[in-house]
């Protein structure tokens, strides 16, 4: 890979959390919202999900989600997954540290 042509530093705060491994597939869009029937129809397959995951053995599962302001001022939100293991913080708030690289394309 080649070096990066231009990189920007951003700086913003995260929160670590848990959440149960087997429910991370609940989740809606928002296509989900573009009429009652696709409303209805995001909201059966959530309920499908949610007595599917209670069927299962509970896991622990670590995630951050992190929110920092972009170039042009835009709030921007995005979620890390730890996995299982929680990496070694002393707190729960904590602050990040993202770097964006463009790269020519080869």
């Amino acid at each position: 890979m080649s070096q990066p042509t231009f990189k920007v530093e951003f700086e913003g705060k995260a929160k670590v959390g848990q959440v149960m491994g087997n429910l991370q597939a609940l989740s809606l869009k928002p296509e989900d919202f573009a009429s009652p029937l696709a409303l209805q129809m995001a909201l059966s397959k959530l309920y499908n999900d949610l007595m599917k995951s209670l069927t299962e053995k509970p896991q622990p599962h670590y995630v951050a989600d992190v929110r920092f302001n972009d170039s042009m001022g835009n709030p921007v939100n995005l979620a890390v997954d730890f996995g299982n293991n929680l990496p070694p913080m002393s707190k729960q708030d904590v602050k990040v540290k993202i770097t964006v690289e463009f790269y020519d394309d080869e």
